[in-house]
């Protein structure tokens, strides 16, 4: 069925009533989907919810069984190679275990490429230049991973798909993968990330998506998301000895006045509206919410 919607002929990425079946089971059922040019944006969802096969419906790497579909103002199911080529994809798995040495895995992807990135500069972009010599097996977790992102982007993409980037990260891995990703953005680089961390999807995202039962729930800022910004506080606090907690929609005019109580200090004041994950997972129905 057609969304009553027209696609958004200047977004990045403009989706209605994606539709795409596995025999008896639906696993997008009507996706309606915009993502601006030069944005990150984040797709999230638990496994089964259709995350996957929209993005590869995205990608040209899955047929569609209904809606419309437009990638850089292409229908993916008819792209060609030039479309193609300004497109980059990297993969929860990649060229790490290769033989090849990083600067040779560049070239090679580049000649793919009508308009290559220069891979000695693609190198230093992902801040692997001292490794070029180096073998792809003979690199750790992190730098796997920024190798995989340089040659997604060696081609010079205008949209960027990133499937969970930071698997297997360590924290700081993980903030200097974050720092390159932001890098991209100041290129003019659209990105499509897929995340299962939730700190990520707050940190990079510019708007994300919830993706539940193969339909999207809601697309918003991350400060916005299932109504956070406007959800009542949590204040907490000790007194008489004993723990005390309180939901607020002024937390602000409830910290005054009960300072007034206290000679000095409020005793372990907290003040905390709803994160990201309780918003997402009441969003998809999870059971602890």
């Amino acid at each position: 069925m057609r969304s009553a919607t027209p696609l958004d002929p200047d977004a990045a990425i403009s989706v209605r009533g994606l539709v795409k079946r596995y025999g008896r089971s639906t696993a997008v059922a009507g996706l309606d989907l915009d993502i601006r040019r030069g944005e990150i944006f984040a797709l999230l969802g638990p496994n089964g919810a259709g995350k996957t096969t929209t993005v590869e419906v995205l990608e040209g790497y899955r047929d569609r069984d209904g809606g419309e579909v437009r990638v850089l103002g292409v229908d993916p199911a008819t792209g060609g190679r030039l479309w193609k080529a300004d497109l980059g994809i990297v993969l929860q798995s990649g060229a790490g275990d290769s033989q090849l040495t990083c600067l040779e895995l560049l070239r090679a992807q580049a000649a793919y490429f009508p308009d290559p990135r220069d891979p000695a500069e693609v190198l230093e972009l992902v801040g692997l230049t001292e490794k070029a010599g180096s073998r792809g097996r003979t690199l750790s977790g992190g730098q796997r991973r920024r190798l995989d992102v340089a040659l997604g982007i060696v081609g010079r993409p205008r949209l960027l798909f990133l499937d969970e980037p930071t698997t297997g990260f360590d924290p700081e891995a993980r903030r200097q993968f974050w720092a390159l990703i932001r890098s991209l953005r100041d290129l003019g680089t659209t990105m499509l990330l897929t995340t299962h961390y939730l700190d990520e999807a707050e940190e990079l995202a510019d708007r994300v998506g919830v993706i539940a039962h193969g339909r999207l729930v809601e697309v918003a800022v991350p400060a916005e998301l299932g109504g956070r910004g406007r959800a009542p506080a949590t204040v907490s606090w000790t007194e008489d000895g004993a723990r005390r907690t309180t939901e607020t929609a002024t937390p602000t005019a409830f910290v005054r006045e009960m300072a007034g109580r206290f000679p000095g200090e409020v005793p372990d004041l907290a003040v905390a509206r709803p994160t990201l994950e309780d918003v997402y997972l009441r969003m998809i129905g999870d059971p602890r919410q």
